[in-house]
């Protein structure tokens, strides 16, 4: 069901604006008494879900009770970080998901529709994982927060998967990870309806369609003027409401290029990127867009680490960022990969399977580093001097020098292609 919709590829919704809506969908609700709200963490930030959250709490008061953001396999938020994103809102709100222990098993996709989804990539069956407090906590709403764009591991993030790999537990999110790294992460950025939807949705209707859960999607875009901007929020309880946004998000995230890009300067917001598992957006957007032998140069000032969890992070160090063959061999030989499989299929996905070069420019990892998971390095200060985030603009750029470069200031914000690439 619909419960509200507002949105085109011009239109700015302000707070007011996103207030009236939300409250607007909350009476058609009406009346609940414990209220789970489930946004984005703080790698979420531009998605005006932490706002959202505030103004779920303003309007529903004492009857907020929990407040569980979708952590998937990333560090729990800090309380910096929880008062930077939700200003207003009370910590003691906040809970923690744990991925590995705190997770009810509601069912499982058999494997026959696995393969047939995923055209024979994969064969193994799926297990729909929620958080305990998901599945346990006796809820009379569910509000699941968060920003629909384009995404490398099922085409469009949001709707469920902020429940089922958000929320989800070791196997589920692995497995899903792992099925988009092998269908192809060019076949799905971008599109609505993937593989990885079409088991999460059948885990869905089979699995959870019990629990109250009401989706809160944002679209958001940056302007001409270089500004985030609100270009659309729909509520709504079903598929169709996920799909009106994906709509949106096509017309406003997606950059379609009529020439391929020989090089490429991304810059990644220190407050936001701080890990190579996050900051390879910067290789997942690009990579549809990037001419064969260009360069990607990455300026990280908050690099520190590879993976969020200290274990993927461990995995990432030693495997490296080789391409599909070698990432496969290595999981096909090796125990702690096939328990890993999304740390298998993010290595794929950082890889530019020798097609273009990655050079990383990080604040704090070191170049043995960085070289040691297959990437180049390059001196973040030389290299911003030279390309000065602060001065560049998105898109091209014609250097004092005569050298033409395509800037992004945020990977997170969009899916850029060559027109040709993407329509073969």
């Amino acid at each position: 069901m619909l419960y509200f919709e507002r949105g085109s590829p011009t239109d700015t919704l302000s707070i007011d604006d996103m207030r009236a809506g939300l409250n607007a969908a909350l009476a058609k609700i009406g009346v609940r008494k414990r209220v789970l709200v489930i946004p984005p963490d703080f790698t979420r930030f531009h998605s005006q879900a932490g706002m959202l959250t505030r103004l779920a709490y303003d309007a529903l008061g004492a009857n907020l009770t929990d407040i569980l953001p979708a952590l998937g396999t990333h560090s729990p938020m800090t309380s910096e970080q929880i008062h930077e994103m939700f200003p207003g809102v009370p910590e003691s709100l906040f809970r923690v998901h744990n991925w590995r222990t705190g997770i009810t098993t509601v069912g499982t996709v058999p494997a026959e529709f696995v393969k047939e989804v995923s055209e024979g990539a994969v064969d193994f069956p799926w297990p729909a994982q929620v958080a305990n407090l998901l599945a346990t906590g006796k809820h009379d709403l569910v509000l699941s927060i968060g920003q629909v764009v384009p995404h490398e591991v099922i085409g469009m993030a949001n709707y469920n998967k902020n429940i089922f790999v958000g929320t989800g537990g070791q196997e589920g999110i692995n497995k899903s990870h792992f099925v988009g790294a092998a269908y192809g992460m060019e076949r799905m950025m971008g599109r609505s309806n993937t593989p990885v939807r079409k088991i999460l949705n059948y885990a869905g209707e089979k699995f959870t369609s019990h629990l109250p859960i009401v989706y809160v999607h944002t679209v958001v875009s940056r302007g001409e003027d270089g500004k985030l901007h609100v270009r659309g929020l729909f509520i709504g309880d079903d598929h169709e409401v996920f799909n009106k946004a994906a709509k949106l998000s096509l017309e406003v995230n997606f950059q379609m290029l009529d020439v391929q890009l020989d090089k490429v300067v991304v810059y990644l917001d220190p407050s936001e990127f701080k890990s190579t598992w996050l900051g390879n957006k910067a290789v997942y957007r690009t990579r549809m867009a990037m001419a064969d032998k260009g360069e990607l140069i990455i300026l990280a000032p908050g690099l520190k680490e590879f993976g969020e969890d200290h274990e993927i992070d461990r995995l990432i160090r030693k495997y490296g960022y080789f391409g599909t063959p070698k990432t496969l061999a290595s999981t096909k030989a090796n125990e702690e990969l096939r328990n890993n499989l999304s740390a298998a299929a993010h290595l794929i996905h950082g890889s530019s399977e020798g097609r273009f070069g990655i050079t990383y420019c990080p604040g704090h990892l070191t170049q043995a580093e960085i070289e040691g998971v297959g990437f180049k390095y390059a001196d973040l200060k030389t290299m911003t001097t030279r390309y000065n985030p602060e001065t560049l603009k998105d898109g091209w750029n014609t250097l004092p020098d005569g050298e033409k470069i395509y800037f992004i200031s945020n990977p997170a914000l969009g899916l850029w292609a060559y027109r040709g690439r993407f329509e073969n």
